[in-house]
């Protein structure tokens, strides 16, 4: 089984570098860092459910300061994103994962570049229905038994004998999804490896309603609905090898929680970065993430990653930083952008 990804420590929240940066409300309007007293126009992202309330979080907060900008924020997946993305439907694409090289392609067929920006980490979370007061834990291997092509376990009592002899429902996020790449890639050891008869939405609340409504459910997806959802659901701990570990702050950033720790992004079109509401969006998605990050329950980047992909904004750094591209596990983020830098 591949290692997992290796989260940074988060350093202090951010400072000099918001301070720097951030817009200030002027009077007479909104105010900018680069001198836009009144931003208007609109902003279209959409893609990945999982950075969904990132984006839906930060676009909230600038509106504030920019009332006369639109920002709408949808959920199609990352898949479903990343092609409207790439036939110019959006501005920018939330991700939960790096693009594809089919993406790639689509891209370059199209004559799009783009600016890839990590926005935080997140912990694929396992979970099943609170009245499950059987599991405790499963390991990485019993969750490829259930997961991979062609899975004969139909019973829970098919994954260990003194459990239930009842029948398994499964939960997950569809076809479409980075969440559903990355879990496969991890846990069966290939995008896009798992068998087909589960329920599958792009939509992580659909997925949080099937599991908090049957007792013997069982799915998967970011850490952040499992938090808004704490109520409703049963976290399982995950043993990659090191004794079970469930996904928290810390062991998402300490890269403990293995083998479903990772980095989400955004994408910005390099054709429409010289908008002025596009700029001072992404500014602000960089400045202010960090905060409205932890506060919708994921893990932020720390400081000097933060300013590491606002500098790659900031100069039109175009292309992924993942080479060959794809869901990738065992792969630090820090290595791969301060190379860059």
């Amino acid at each position: 089984m591949k290692t997992a990804f290796k989260a940074l420590v988060v350093g202090a929240i951010v400072g000099a570098l918001g301070s720097a940066c951030a817009p200030t409300q002027q009077a007479g309007g909104a105010g900018s860092a680069s001198g836009e007293p009144d931003l208007s126009g609109s902003i279209v992202i959409d893609g990945s459910s999982t950075v969904f309330p990132i984006s839906e979080a930060v676009a909230e907060e600038f509106q504030k300061l920019y009332p006369n900008v639109r920002v709408t924020v949808g959920i199609s997946g990352t898949g479903g994103g990343f092609k409207k993305f790439l036939n110019k439907e959006t501005d920018i694409s939330d991700a939960s994962r790096p693009i594809k090289p089919s993406e790639q392609e689509l891209a370059d067929k199209n004559g799009i570049t783009y600016v890839e920006l990590p926005v935080a980490f997140d912990g694929l979370s396992v979970l099943v229905n609170p009245q499950n007061d059987w599991v405790d834990h499963l390991t990485v291997d019993e969750l490829k038994k259930i997961w991979e092509p062609g899975s004969t376990v139909k019973r829970w009592s098919d994954v260990r004998p003194n459990w239930p002899n009842e029948e398994i429902k499964l939960y997950g996020p569809g076809h479409d999804s980075g969440t559903f790449d990355y879990f496969t890639e991890a846990i069966n050891g290939e995008e896009g490896a798992a068998r087909s008869d589960f329920m599958a939405s792009e939509d992580d609340n659909v997925l949080v309603t099937g599991i908090a409504g049957d007792k013997y459910a069982l799915g998967f997806f970011g850490f952040a609905y499992y938090e808004e959802n704490k109520d409703k659901l049963k976290l399982v701990p995950i043993d990659g090898g090191s004794g079970p570990i469930a996904p928290s702050a810390q062991t998402i950033m300490d890269g403990t929680y293995a083998p479903l720790s990772r980095p989400i992004f955004i994408y910005v079109r390099s054709d429409v970065m010289a908008r002025p509401e596009i700029k001072e969006f992404i500014r602000f998605y960089m400045t202010e993430a960090k905060n409205l990050v932890r506060e919708v329950g994921y893990v932020p980047l720390s400081d000097e990653l933060y300013e590491l992909a606002l500098k790659r904004f900031e100069e039109g750094v175009t292309g992924s930083i993942f080479a060959g591209g794809g869901s990738q596990i065992g792969v630090r983020l820090e290595d791969l952008l301060k190379a860059e830098s």
